[in-house]
């Protein structure tokens, strides 16, 4: 395979090298910054690229940023993420242009968790194949996140079925026939609602149905 690498540690970068090379594939290019990366896979179009997160200048989220720019210039290219980090909002950037039209292999991998090299090269193979290699820390740090920025992530399971019949257009009445529960019971379901969700108290009762529906239909 053609290979791009980015990783802004001169020692590593020449390890990857020269273990990619003596595996048969071919580094087309080896960079050390998001911007260099970028115009690599651009020149290049490498069978796969493999990108640190933390790169110059700001050493923060570049490599991830250049990835999300190189998928969009470049579609369906195949990038391992190797790193000792997870940067929860660009991976997840990354990682949806994985499906839909866009598709292409995707890798996200902690440094400290390759235990062998043919591991890693598993890894890189799959990806350049158009398969998804996450580490298990990875995918952990990004259910957590999408639990938090669930709007429907505190409601009970009661609540949540009382807002989809809300969502039916039920009234509270027909609520509480279809759960088998007293029009008290749903008043309170639906007060705890509006209040989980944030919704302004001084809409109406009206208004405020509503938008826990919009919110529980864009969830």
């Amino acid at each position: 395979m053609r290979v791009v690498i980015a990783d802004d540690a001169v020692l590593l970068r020449e390890g990857l090298i020269r273990l990619l090379t003596e595996s048969g594939h071919e580094v087309v290019a080896a960079v050390g910054d998001g911007d260099a990366l970028v115009e690599a896979v651009v020149t290049h179009r490498p069978d796969i690229s493999v990108v640190d997160v933390r790169m110059p200048p700001s050493h923060t989220d570049e490599g991830l940023r250049a990835a999300v720019e190189i998928r969009r210039r470049v579609p369906r290219t195949p990038i391992l993420v190797l790193s000792q980090y997870v940067e929860v909002s660009y991976a997840d950037d990354l990682l949806a242009t994985a499906g839909g039209a866009g598709g292409g292999g995707i890798g996200y991998l902690l440094k400290d968790r390759v235990a062998a090299i043919d591991e890693f090269l598993d890894a890189l193979n799959r990806v350049a194949a158009g398969g998804t290699v996450l580490d298990p820390e990875v995918i952990g740090q990004l259910l957590v996140r999408r639990r938090r920025d669930d709007p429907l992530g505190t409601l009970t399971p009661r609540e949540r079925e009382v807002l989809a019949l809300m969502a039916e257009g039920r009234s509270n009445t027909a609520i509480a026939r279809a759960l088998v529960v007293s029009d008290g019971a749903v008043e309170k379901h639906v007060r705890n609602i509006f209040t989980k969700l944030d919704l302004p108290p001084d809409a109406t009762t009206h208004h405020r149905r509503v938008l826990a529906v919009l919110t529980h239909l864009r969830a």
